[in-house]
């Protein structure tokens, strides 16, 4: 893939109306409602991350204050990460920004995540012509991926990232005007089942991503046919981990009663399930470990699908038909 001087231009003057941030979770189709500072760790505004020693790194600014609720959902169920720029259903990110998109998975913490206890569950890079962001922006910021289907019972914090390539040819650390854009968000997701096999890939997000890596210094304006994506493999959940068993009184209490929740943002966005209990979190850092404990898993409910989506004042938007990634 090469891209040509003009290109170049283009993304680097879009840079600044380009950015991206997480608005709320669907659970086997069903929108469980705004997340923002309910059960996503939101930060104030769309912008990138873009120092790797940074501690905003793994949950973005704001990574540090929990959520007061959880999403509900068992092992092996779908989640859909849902994604936009100003509003829900817009242009998502500019379609410069292009890159992967990438979940990681940490037992539950009120801290800001900074440490060696992620693993993770799903990646989505450059299929030889098309990038994940391009799949997203046609996806209206929908992305799906599994929760693995032996995962065990417990309260998890699951990180997802964009990584915008548009100026990573150099390295931030070299030229801070410069380098890959980070988008990371962290949803609060309260996972059932009788499954077994606990995260242990401890990855530490600051010091497992580095300037070194072909992944995050990358130039897609030259000649390539393959992405290296930045991190460790996949981890499948196919086997059962080491880790001690969790305390039940460390995190604050998951959701324990649906009812409707209708986005404050935007009147048309359909009316969603949402479960909310809201309970303060306590202002230690407390680490979790899921346990094995066996609980009964969601009720599958059918899909609501979204209406169709605004203009965003001043912004030409290309329309596409949503399709699952």
């Amino acid at each position: 893939m090469y891209f040509n001087a003009a290109t170049l231009a283009l993304a680097f003057a879009s840079g600044a109306a380009a950015h991206a941030t997480m608005y709320g979770v669907w659970v086997n189709g069903v929108d469980q409602g705004d997340g923002r500072n309910v059960y996503i760790r939101s930060p104030p505004n769309n912008s990138p991350v873009k120092d790797l020693a940074s501690t905003d790194m793994v949950c973005n600014v704001n990574g540090a204050r929990a959520a007061s609720s959880f999403v509900q959902a068992a092992a092996g169920d779908t989640l859909t990460f849902e994604w936009y720029h100003n509003t829900r259903t817009d242009d998502i990110i500019d379609g410069s920004h292009k890159g992967p998109i990438i979940t990681y998975i940490a037992p539950y913490t009120e801290g800001n995540g900074a440490q060696s206890i992620w693993t993770k569950i799903d990646e989505a890079g450059y299929d030889g012509s098309q990038w994940a962001v391009d799949k997203l922006i046609a996806n209206k910021g929908l992305y799906d991926f599994k929760i693995p289907a032996n995962l065990a019972a417990g309260q998890y914090i699951f990180r997802q990232e964009i990584i915008a390539h548009h100026e990573s040819d150099t390295a931030f650390n070299v030229n801070p005007a410069r380098g890959a854009q980070f988008y990371p968000s962290c949803v609060q997701i309260e996972v059932t089942g009788s499954g077994s096999a606990v995260p242990d890939q401890n990855f530490n997000i600051n010091t497992g991503y580095t300037y070194a890596d072909p992944g995050i210094v990358f130039n897609i304006y030259s000649s390539f046919t393959s992405y290296q994506i930045p991190g460790p493999e996949v981890w499948t959940g196919a086997g059962s981990g080491s880790s001690p068993a969790p305390s039940s009184s460390a995190a604050p209490s998951p959701t324990s009663s649906a009812e409707a929740v209708t986005s404050t943002s935007e009147a048309a966005v359909p009316t969603t399930t949402s479960a909310v209990e809201t309970v303060a979190p306590s202002s230690s850092v407390v680490v979790v470990v899921p346990t094995t404990t066996a609980a009964v898993p969601t009720t599958l409910v059918t899909s609501t699908a979204l209406p169709t989506p605004t203009r965003c004042p001043g912004r030409r938007r290309k329309r596409s038909h949503r399709r699952r990634l």
